[in-house]
């Protein structure tokens, strides 16, 4: 599987690009594990005022075959920056894009935005398939 992002140089997008993201053999498909991805330097803009929002996004998920390229994820994420998005639109699209690409077995992502206005918003969307599906009810619930 040849890498597109990994070991070259980078060519940064600034508008959404999920044609970054990449996905990588999962060598421990025989166990369920999570993997954890945190970025705190996401940002997009508002589609209303133009305004920058600014987050942690947290990405986990239950592998199947395939792992997300981490400088694919960054390089991902980043194309986002000149994006205009509502937070709770952001976070389903990063899951939608994640799913497509590594069909995992579980997975959630959160967005912790900061607060303007005097208003925090962190949306929360996760997805489980199979024995995962119960689980994700489970976790969507106790949420609240």
């Amino acid at each position: 599987m040849e890498l597109k992002s990994l070991g070259k140089i980078t060519a940064y997008k600034y508008d959404y690009a999920p044609e970054f993201l990449e996905a990588i053999e999962n060598r421990n498909v025989d166990r369920n594990y999570f993997v954890t991805l945190t970025s705190d330097e996401f940002t997009c803009l508002c589609p209303i005022t133009h305004q920058p929002d600014y987050a942690t996004i947290k990405i986990r998920y239950v592998p199947d075959k395939f792992l997300v390229e981490s400088k694919s994820l960054k390089l991902y994420l980043t194309s986002f920056r000149n994006h205009g998005t509502f937070h709770e639109d952001v976070v389903n699209t990063i899951a939608d894009d994640l799913i497509k690409l590594l069909q995992p077995r579980y997975l959630e992502v959160e967005g912790i935005f900061n607060a303007r206005g005097g208003i925090s918003i962190v949306p929360f969307v996760n997805y489980g398939r199979g024995e995962f599906e119960d689980v994700a009810k489970k976790i969507l619930l106790e949420r609240r």
